[in-house]
Formats: C-alpha cells, structure tokens, sequence
C-alpha cells in the first residue's frame, strides 16, 4: 500500500482512545442536539424509566436511533437515488413506537436549537404522525413522495445525482490522489491491522461485493491501495473503524473506490421479545439494513476482521447527510412529515396488510382535542426534552472542567 515517504502527522494506534473520547466529548458538547445525537444509550435508558405507556407496536426491523442525521439520499448499487436511513448500528427487531420517539425528539430538538415557539414542537409532532401514517396507509409512492418532499430534500437530491467519484474524494480525503491521507480524521494502521486488510480484500465474497456494483465486471481484479484507521466522531469510541481505497480492474479503464469497515457492537435498542435474530452484530446490521434501506442493504457485507464482527460497504458518492440549518416553522414541519413518511415506508413493508391496520388502529388512539397525536407521542419527547436539556448542560459542565484540569 502506498503510505512510505508520506510524512503527514496523526494520530499513533496507542493514542487513539483518548483523542477518540476527547472529540466525542467535544462534539456533544457543541449543541443539544448534537447532545441528543450521540446519546442513544442514555436515550433508551431514560426512555425506559418514563413513566410513559408506549404501545407496543408490531416486531419489526427498526433503525434503532432514527434521528436527523441518521436519514438522506442513498444510492443502490446501480446509483439510483432515494432518502432512506443511513446508519443501522442500532437497528433491532423492535417496537416501531421507539423509532417515532427518537425522531420527535431529534426534531423537536433541532426545533428549539432554532429557536422556534414551544407550540412549534406540537405541530411537528402532528405532522410527524400524518406522515408516518400516510406511508403506513400505502401512499407513499413516487407521487406521493413526491408530494411530500420539502423544498431542502428536493435541493439536496438535486444535489446528489449530480455528483462523482471526484466530489467523494474532495469531501472524505480532500484530495483525488490515491491515497488514505493521514491527518486530523485518518490515522496510521497497526502491522497487524494492515495485514488483515490485506487477506480480507483478497477474500471471494468481499471480490464479488464490489465487483457486483455499478455493473462491473465479475472478472476485474481488485486491489487494496491504501487504508487507515478512521476517525469519526461518537462512532468509533472503542471500536475498529477502517477507510479503505481499493482499485476495481486494471489499467487506464481501472477505477477507485472508497470503502468504509466498521464494527458491529450490541445495540442498545430493545428487541422484541421471543424473536430470533442474529447473534452476530454485523450480520445483524446488514440484515436490518436489507429491511429498513434497501439503497444500502444491497451494497453492505458482513464480514470477520481480527476476529471481530466487521460491517463493509462501498461508499457512493450520491450518499448524503441531511443538514437541516436553521429551521422556520413551516420548514420545521414539511420536513418531519417528509421523514416520517420514509420511517413508515421502512417499518411498513415489512408488516402484513392486518398488521398495518392494527398499527394505524393503536395510532389513532389517545389523542386529544388539542394536539392530533398520540398523548404518549407528545409525553416521551417533552419528557426527553427536558431529560436531555440538563444532561447537555451536565456534560458541558464536565467537559469545561476537564479541559481547564
């Protein structure tokens, strides 16, 4: 791999839990919905304590920590573009209720992190609910989606079409050389590191992944150019994390690819009761991610790697996150119909009509005359609200006080 001569400091593999921990506690610290963000664990646990009734709804495959950031455009293997959940760490066989709550909260939060009125979070919850039934209802075709998609979505879909292996570089390596560059997010790979991606990458089942996309050829050759250990933020805390460039055929008709590995750990999500589901965190992942997102299931391989359970996916470069930026009201409110119509459609086509009508039948209930959602719906987020608000100001306190130690 092409790393000699290259003098560019970073992190050394006995440094990297500290300055892991240290940007995580950093990055939560910026807002309190960078707080919510990264705070899935506590979520469920606080979540657990409420004294909140959430309906059990039926057991299927969920995202797990389905908040803002967690959704945007995704291209399946043939680059065909659709908004779907991005990350699947967190997914489980589970109760639907628990990824309508952790969306409220995200957007509720965003909401305050605006600046917007208290009764903003209401109208979100109740738009929230008509889009998440509408897709539940079957409506959430091409047109509908269509229909549904604010004007934020439109520009970024717009925005992701368009793109190429050269803005993925720019934007994940900043440079279209190739190469893993080291610096501030990838640092050096251990001996032992580097020779297990090399075995990996001369595996048949990871050969025949990345052969498979974009209609490449079964036959080309594919090589590891260069790799390292890849920082991403609250991610990669105590865990193997990898960006790997590979060369896919030979010669000037050769191209790169940008493939990201990644750790499979316990989910923090609860999972429905009496349900069998694997065992294995990664095979867990890719399996949940085949249900929920099919854009990215089709492009993603479990696979071992130093005896670890290891998530592999090509990264494309019509992948995006959705950054919302300052919300308005209106904005605010199109946008948690829109992502909730792409939760029900996840969470739906797994269900059975019966199931569907049963769902949509327990979501109807225990609404009031003043607010057309769920009165449990409303209770969890506002709960967690203000669970969260004095934990964000608990963290910033600590973390003040041991940066200036």
């Amino acid at each position: 791999m092409a790393r000699e001569g290259r003098t560019t400091k970073a992190t050394a593999p006995r440094d990297r839990a500290d300055r892991l921990r240290e940007t995580r506690n950093l990055k939560m610290a910026r807002s309190a919905h960078a707080y919510v963000r990264g705070s899935t664990v506590k979520f469920y646990e606080w979540l657990e304590a409420s004294p909140s009734s959430v309906p059990e709804g039926p057991p299927v495959w969920i995202c797990g920590d389905c908040h803002l950031g967690n959704l945007g455009p995704l291209a399946d293997r043939k680059g065909r573009v659709a908004v779907q959940i991005r990350d699947l760490d967190q997914t489980v066989i589970g109760n639907p209720a628990h990824d309508l709550i952790r969306l409220g909260l995200s957007l509720a939060s965003a909401a305050r992190g605006s600046d917007l009125p208290g009764v903003t979070t209401a109208h979100i919850l109740e738009h929230l609910m008509v889009g998440y039934e509408t897709a539940l209802a079957g409506d959430f075709d091409a047109e509908g989606e269509s229909a549904l998609r604010p004007d934020s979505v439109r520009g970024l879909l717009d925005r992701s079409v368009r793109r190429r292996w050269s803005h993925l570089a720019a934007e994940r390596l900043d440079t279209v050389e190739p190469v893993v560059p080291l610096g501030k997010n990838f640092w050096a790979l251990t001996t032992e590191e580097r020779q297990a991606l090399r075995g990996l990458f001369d595996e048949e089942a990871v050969h025949a992944l990345l052969t498979m996309l974009q209609s490449r050829d079964s036959s080309d050759p594919v090589t590891l150019v260069d790799a390292a250990y890849w920082m991403k933020g609250c991610s990669s805390l105590g865990r193997l994390r990898f960006a790997a460039m590979v060369r896919i055929g030979e010669g000037k008709s050769s191209i790169l690819s940008l493939v990201d590995l990644k750790e499979g750990v316990t989910a923090a999500a609860p999972r429905a009761l009496d349900i069998s589901m694997p065992r294995d965190n990664a095979v867990r992942v890719v399996t949940g991610a085949k249900a929920l997102s099919p854009n990215l299931g089709q492009r993603m391989l479990a696979v071992r790697l130093l005896d670890k359970p290891v998530i592999m996916r090509e990264l494309m470069p019509q992948d995006l996150k959705l950054e919302t930026g300052a919300l308005t009201p209106q904005k605010a409110t199109t946008l948690a119909a829109y992502l909730a119509a792409v939760v029900g459609k996840a969470h739906g086509r797994q269900m059975t009509h019966q199931q569907r009508e049963q769902w949509l039948a327990e979501l109807s209930r225990a609404r009031s005359t003043s607010l057309d959602a769920p009165s449990w719906l409303w209770s969890c987020v506002v709960d967690l609200l203000g669970i969260h608000e004095r934990a964000y100001l608990e963290h910033c306190r600590a973390f003040a006080l041991s940066r200036a130690a």
